[in-house]
């Protein structure tokens, strides 16, 4: 669906995005997380035909967007992190306003805006949009990546500088996006949310690709697991005493069922057994710091 081949970008002696590659494949949702200016925004802008790379190619739905750029944004929605609206019209007439530059017809834009409108729960029809909310405007600007209905979405930051309300319910909207059968590459700073809602996820640091593949592959590769038992002992013992219980944590799995044989044979109450895995945050931490 979305295919990137060593794709380099320079401004005069910087390079933003360093021999790039990368494939997205329909119906997925695909995060990509790094650094300010790490080239998240530039390599978003390139695969929407906006900005042109230094060297290398992209293809979206089969197409090359250097070719049939044209043919492509008929069918590619995008959100730019910064979207001011026209604050002097409604979100009606702001959409409608960018249905004529899709040349749709009238009746069925307006059939249309209702419904994005309605499922992004933007009501107020005689509002003007410099009244709105930032959640409301970022919404407006969401509706209109969606308004001719594409096939892929590029969303850069969709719930930046969000509530946690406004921001869950975008991304639980992405999720019904995605049951539609569009393809959505996305970025965030917010990592629980990417980790959360993505097929697969990609690290770049300045301008390279450090690791794209699912939240599982990642964590198998660069993260860690750790096991907890929480138990309660009236005895006096040589472990980590929190709230009233023990606790004993351990990465291997032998630890863990000998500790459990313990508390057993010792006749101690046992109150809790977890496991953790390291979170998207953790693991893009340490690969900052390290690589």
């Amino acid at each position: 669906m979305i295919e990137l081949a060593n794709i380099t970008k320079r401004y005069n002696d910087t390079t933003v995005v360093d021999d790039l590659n990368l494939k997205i494949e329909a119906g997925e949702i695909v995060g990509i997380i790094g650094h300010n200016g790490a080239g998240k925004s530039t390599t978003m802008k390139m695969i929407a035909g906006l900005v042109e790379p230094t060297s290398g190619s992209i293809r979206v739905m089969g197409r090359d967007i250097q070719k049939e750029g044209v043919k492509i944004k008929q069918k590619l929605g995008f959100l730019p992190e910064e979207s001011p609206l026209y604050e002097s019209m409604t979100a009606q007439q702001y959409l409608l306003f960018f249905s004529e530059l899709y040349h749709m017809p009238r009746q069925k834009a307006l059939t249309r805006i209702d419904q994005l409108l309605a499922s992004l729960h933007l009501a107020e029809k005689t509002k003007l949009t410099g009244e709105f909310s930032k959640g409301m405007k970022r919404k407006t600007a969401i509706a209109r990546a969606l308004l001719h209905d594409p096939d892929v979405l590029i969303l850069d930051e969709p719930n930046s500088g969000l509530d946690p309300l406004t921001s869950f319910f975008i991304i639980n909207y992405l999720r019904t996006l995605k049951r539609e059968g569009k393809t959505i590459l996305l970025s965030a700073h917010n990592l629980f949310h990417v980790e959360t809602i993505c097929d697969r996820v990609g690290i770049i640091k300045n301008g390279k690709l450090l690791v794209f593949d699912t939240m599982d592959a990642i964590r198998a590769r660069l993260g860690k697991r750790e096991y907890q038992v929480v138990f309660h002992s009236d005895d006096k013992l040589d472990y980590e005493h929190i709230g009233g219980n023990y606790v004993f944590r351990t990465a291997e799995v032998d630890a863990i069922a000998g500790m459990l044989e313990t508390v057993s044979a010792s006749g101690w109450t046992l109150v809790d057994l977890s496991m953790r895995e390291s979170a998207l945050e953790e693991i893009y931490v340490k690969l900052m710091v390290d690589e």
